[in-house]
């Protein structure tokens, strides 16, 4: 299929669906991803016999709300349980032709195995996020994310496949990837937030100037929030003079599930693999669209191991207001994951909100780590940061700098601000970089 180069759309129609249209396709698809789980996958027919439901149940989208949720720990007690792939998966073995897991932060690691027609739509939606931020043909690629078992690392494919040059880079060394950087002159790169903000550090402390020596246009990111943080994404285009999109995936689903158009208001999710409810953190109620919640997806067309209702754990909003961009798809705002929201004097905190304040401070590296711990039976929060070398001001000014600027983002100021010198803490990272160490020893079920 030939494609228009001028053409904002990868695929115009199904972009651009009227929302009636798109969920009717999406209904179709649900219910028949619904019966192909309740007929295959041995977990499926347990749960919804032992609750009372069944796939000609639905009728409508909504009557998805009738059928119990999965999570992470329904993934790790089903794995290996009967067959290798355990039993949520609704295929053979024999059927599967790529399997990624995930980091295991959270527990055991999870596998996510995929049939070729799965990989194959897969890499069709990762051409299309490419093709959405903007990569053409005419493009030089360099993806420097994990292939190890990692899901995002295929999604090279993707852009291949889009016609790009594709530069297979992996995880490589710093002073590696800034060789491959001025030698080969790429025009795009995807790798973490906030190493696309260390390396462009890096390649000033070794006299390189990132918006002359390199030819980086557009800087894809992903595996944290910083790409949806303003403060993050403009330090990282402040240095490397090109525009940055942020990425969502789950190892459960895609390398990634969800990218940003040119307006930067939330990532377009791709609607026609999955269908987004969004629930309270707490009650588990189904709420509306726009409200703030914990995301659950149900997949509607992975057959390898289907997810009916898959609580992500990570808390967000989506809407599905028109883009501006004209795509019809919902755009999903993530604020952080429901395991690192710590609750201090009744208000709920995200690592992402810490961040943006950081980001936004003159006098300071950006970088930083957060301590939480429990004094006198509640949650208090210290915040450690760096002091750049020209900075005059005394360590006890920059800690109430930092101090005020928290309290009046957030709400409620840390209980210390430790400031350290330039490269005094020690999170900086190739990959994702470790921001929180929770010391607390009681559970406050948040």
């Amino acid at each position: 299929m030939s494609r228009d180069i001028n053409s904002k759309f990868w695929d115009e129609e199904l972009e651009t669906l009227p929302r009636e249209e798109l969920q009717k396709r999406q209904l179709a698809d649900l219910q028949e991803i619904v019966k192909f789980a309740y007929d295959n996958a041995p977990y499926y027919k347990r749960s919804f016999d032992e609750a009372g439901v069944k796939p000609e149940d639905i009728k409508t989208l909504k009557d998805i709300e009738k059928f119990p949720f999965i999570n992470k720990k329904t993934q790790r007690d089903t794995q290996g349980v009967g067959s290798f792939l355990g039993e949520l998966a609704a295929v053979p073995e024999e059927d599967v032709v790529f399997i990624s897991t995930s980091s295991g932060s959270t527990g055991v690691p999870t596998m996510s195995p995929f049939t070729k027609k799965d990989f194959d739509e897969f890499q069709e939606t990762e051409s299309r996020w490419f093709w959405q931020v903007g990569m053409r043909p005419n493009d030089r690629y360099v993806h420097a994310l994990n292939f190890s078992l990692y899901v995002g690392g295929p999604d090279v494919i993707g852009a291949q496949n889009l016609g790009a040059l594709c530069i297979w880079g992996g995880t490589l060394p710093s002073e590696r990837l800034l060789f491959i950087l001025k030698t080969y002159q790429p025009t795009v790169i995807w790798t973490s937030p906030s190493y696309a903000w260390q390396l462009g550090e890096k390649a000033l402390k070794a006299g390189y100037d990132p918006k002359k020596d390199f030819n980086i246009k557009k800087i894809i990111v992903a595996g944290e929030l910083g790409g949806s943080i303003d403060a993050t994404r403009k330090a990282i285009e402040d240095i490397w003079g090109a525009e940055v999109f942020d990425f969502y995936g789950l190892s459960d689903i895609f390398g990634a599930c969800a990218a940003q158009c040119e307006y930067h208001d939330g990532l377009h999710i791709a609607e026609n693999h999955i269908l987004v409810e969004t629930i309270d953190i707490h009650t588990g109620e189904v709420l509306e669209p726009g409200q703030t919640g914990e995301l659950v997806f149900t997949t509607l067309r992975k057959h390898a191991r289907p997810l009916i209702r898959f609580k992500t754990g990570d808390i967000g909003r989506i809407d599905v207001t028109p883009c501006k961009c004209g795509r019809t798809h919902g755009r999903i705002h993530i604020l952080g994951r429901k395991d690192d929201m710590f609750i201090v004097s009744a208000v709920n905190v995200f690592p992402s909100d810490i961040e943006a304040v950081i980001r936004e401070q003159s006098g300071i590296t950006g970088e930083y780590l957060i301590r939480i711990f429990e004094k006198d039976f509640t949650n208090k929060y210290a915040v450690e940061i760096e002091k750049t070398a020209d900075n005059s001001k005394t360590d006890d000014e920059v800690a109430e700098q930092v101090s005020a600027a928290l309290k009046a983002r957030i709400g409620v100021k840390p209980a210390k601000v430790i400031v350290h010198p330039d490269g005094g803490l020690n999170t900086r990272s190739e990959h994702k970089s470790r921001r929180v160490i929770d010391e607390r020893n009681i559970d406050y079920n948040i």
